[in-house]
């Protein structure tokens, strides 16, 4: 959270600095430039962490990065647009206040409607198992229209209470990841679509030089600064500060931000959108590509974790109770370990058993191997603790229990 708000102010000042003498503008259209390409773009840091063993701390700091420091991004480049077209002045105070009021309004926004609409999903019983997925993405999208009514952040309200039902037990979890990324690479299309329309190679050829300019000031000079200035009080090492340093990847996101001047009519836009369209696309490939040569020269490449077994869950409300489907990951630790040793709680049973396309009841004596799938049927009040003992026989096996792993949910996993 500070790396995506210090770390913002710091990198746009730098930036603005270096922006004045390579495109020779104006304090203020050099402050929005510094705007624009200070948030990184969550695609595209995603995209690049999912193929890399790092450890939790570096991936996770990266990950929330990318995804709150959009809010305080286009607050900055809005408020300078306006600034640039209008004739009202507003002083330094107000404007961090109005930033402030409307970053924490739009985060308490978004944990409320998170909350309440996961425990509404997992009280609800819903006829069709489609509309779950449905269900989830109008919860953030009432999210971010509060936040609007509110006038607050509506990109970090709808962020953080997307944060928060991605992260809790939701009925059908993995139908709604799918049908989410379903939408996120519908996203992306249009989104590169309406760049492509906006961009002209002939005005690109212009920019081409400023803009790697200012793109190697902004690798080397500004983001360095603003993790060393943000990340040094919590103790980082200088090897992860280094990597938070080569990743601060630059995608979509900047050049949709590029077109907020353009919309307000600012005076270099056109000129902005195009030194900013440079940037990214060089910049990407760059270091996008070097990631995992960065890694292993730092030393922080781990190998890939295990698959976590996945729990699907389904509510069967006439008799309070819930079906769960899993698959025996390949990694699992539940490979080799018979039903009688799950050591389920007594409202809770494995139900079906589907192993190379065959379904069959399975009893005590049936053993457990790879590529499973399970039904398992438990009662509402033992919905946790069954849950809590798969995970830990996946984790740990028959003897988990004895090896002390309770099964807790880690972040982000079912």
């Amino acid at each position: 959270v500070v790396l995506s708000t210090v770390g913002i102010g710091v990198s746009v000042t730098i930036t603005a600095g270096i922006a004045m003498l390579v495109f020779d503008v104006s304090l203020q259209t050099a402050l929005l430039l510094g705007a624009v390409v200070s948030s990184t773009d969550a695609a595209a840091v995603f995209a690049s962490l999912r193929r890399l063993g790092l450890p939790t701390r570096v991936t996770g700091t990266l990950e929330l990065e990318s995804g709150f420091n959009d809010a305080p991004a286009v607050l900055l480049v809005v408020a300078l647009s306006e600034a640039l077209t209008t004739d009202q002045d507003s002083s330094l105070p107000s404007l961090i206040g109005l930033i402030c009021y409307e970053l924490l309004a739009g985060a308490a926004i978004g944990i409320g409607i998170g909350v309440a609409g996961a425990w509404l999903l997992r009280r609800s019983a819903l006829p069709v198992s489609g509309l779950y997925p449905l269900a989830t993405i109008a919860l953030c999208l009432t999210g971010y229209a509060t936040a609007t009514v509110a006038h607050s952040s509506g990109f970090l309200a709808v962020y953080v209470c997307g944060l928060v039902l991605g992260n809790s037990a939701l009925p059908h979890r993995s139908a709604t990841l799918g049908f989410a990324e379903g939408l996120a690479w519908l996203a992306q299309i249009g989104l590169f679509v309406l760049l492509g329309l906006l961009a002209s190679p002939g005005r690109l050829l212009g920019v081409i030089g400023p803009a790697i300019l200012l793109g190697l000031a902004l690798l080397l000079l500004a983001r360095p600064a603003s993790v060393f200035l943000s990340m040094s009080w919590f103790k980082i090492p200088w090897q992860e500060q280094a990597f938070l340093s080569w990743a601060g990847l630059r995608g979509a996101v900047p050049i949709v931000l590029a077109t907020i001047p353009i919309s307000l009519a600012v005076e270099d836009a056109e000129r902005i959108f195009d030194a900013v369209f440079v940037l990214v696309v060089v910049f990407t490939v760059v270091q996008g590509t070097t990631l995992p040569v960065v890694a292993r020269w730092l030393r922080l490449s781990t190998p890939l974790p295990e698959r976590e077994v996945e729990v699907e869950s389904s509510t069967l409300e006439e008799l309070r109770a819930e079906l769960l489907q899993l698959t025996v990951p390949h990694a699992s630790r539940l490979h080799g370990v018979y039903v009688s040793e799950l050591r389920l709680p007594a409202d809770a049973a494995v139900t079906l058993l589907v192993r190379d396309g065959h379904c069959f009841v399975p009893d005590g004596a049936t053993r457990l191997v790879r590529g499973d799938q399970l039904l398992v049927v438990t009662t509402i009040a033992s919905h946790e603790e069954t849950m809590r003992r798969l995970r830990a026989v996946s984790r740990a096996g028959r003897l988990a229990r004895w090896r002390g792993e309770a099964g807790s949910r880690l972040d982000g996993v079912d």
